[in-house]
């Protein structure tokens, strides 16, 4: 017999999208033409590819119910690795086998760590990252290394097709395939089901463990394929590369409709948090808000991405 039970509306699965059009609004009113020239437009898209990319990911991780703050560390070594291995072989298959490894490395790190050793996500991955930052600083000494192969700048971040930047196309399969897994794949059913109730999907029959692993590997290697994606745009490797950018995934992600206790999640929604996020950074910059400002509503963003987030919990847990 079909169910008669409709899904009740509710505006917090909406928030990122209605905070998106009032934001658009603002700078329509503020800044006008500048704002919205089709150069800059591109520019956001480029700011936001590499972001965008890992919020995808950062999706199956807070549904299961964790976190990672090793994602912006991992970006920076997986950046050096990558123009270290092409400086010396000029090979870019093996340069990414190299980076993409490390961070399924530090990823199933992550993973066993939660998972044997019943260390909170939290701390494990705010560890790492010390740890990773720290071997990209000293593999050249704080020093750059420039990427002279002009292949892989243009397809992992400098390069354009008819005018799409490579970096929106990135996002794009991102997005479609983050999309498919989470929405038409057992393995999407089962992080979420994992998210909302941990000892109910273990006695389901759902490998938990196994799913949280490959959560956290996946993260990783995502986390190393954004490296990538910083060095082709910048055309060199920095150890500062990704400095940061976990909060700026995280606020995405949660402000997209992805709860922090779990359960749930929207890759379109933080796809549209991460354009957000770099949309806000990139008006202020236009205009004329100096670098602390800039960081001061980083922050307010960052806050309210975890309010929104809450509300929607709130309002289960008190019906």
């Amino acid at each position: 017999m079909q169910s008669n039970t409709k899904k009740k509306f509710n505006i917090n699965d909406y928030m990122v999208y209605i905070i998106f059009a009032i934001v658009l609004l603002v700078f329509a009113v503020w800044l006008g033409g500048t704002f919205f020239s089709v150069s800059n437009i591109l520019n956001i898209t480029r700011q936001t590819g590499a972001t965008a990319v890992m919020a995808v990911a950062m999706v199956f991780v807070i549904g299961l119910g964790h976190i990672d703050l090793s994602i912006g560390a991992v970006v920076a070594e997986s950046a050096m690795i990558i123009a270290l291995v092409l400086r010396e072989t000029n090979s870019i298959p093996l340069a990414l086998l190299a980076g993409l490894s490390m961070g399924a490395l530090v990823g199933a790190f992550n993973g066993i760590a939660v998972i044997k050793l019943k260390m909170p996500a939290f701390l494990v991955t705010m560890g790492m990252c010390s740890v990773i930052r720290g071997i990209a600083m000293w593999m050249t000494s704080t020093k750059a290394v420039p990427i002279a192969n002009g292949t892989f700048n243009f397809w992992f971040g400098a390069g354009s097709i008819a005018g799409i930047p490579v970096l929106l196309i990135w996002m794009i399969l991102a997005l479609i395939t983050g999309y498919f897994f989470l929405s038409s794949t057992t393995f999407g059913k089962r992080v979420m089901a994992t998210g909302g109730n941990y000892t109910s999907a273990k006695y389901s029959g759902v490998k938990v463990e196994l799913i949280t692993l490959k959560v956290f590997i996946i993260m990783g290697v995502v986390s190393a394929l954004a490296g990538a994606l910083y060095a082709g745009r910048m055309q060199t490797a920095r150890f500062s590369y990704g400095d940061g950018v976990e909060m700026d995934v995280i606020a995405a992600v949660v402000l997209g409709g992805t709860s922090m206790s779990g359960g749930n999640g929207s890759v379109v929604g933080a796809v549209v948090g991460a354009l957000l996020i770099n949309m806000i950074n990139n008006g202020l910059v236009i205009g004329g808000f100096n670098t602390a400002q800039q960081t001061i509503m980083q922050g307010v963003i960052i806050i309210l991405a975890v309010a929104l987030g809450n509300i929607g919990t709130i309002r289960k847990g008190s019906r």
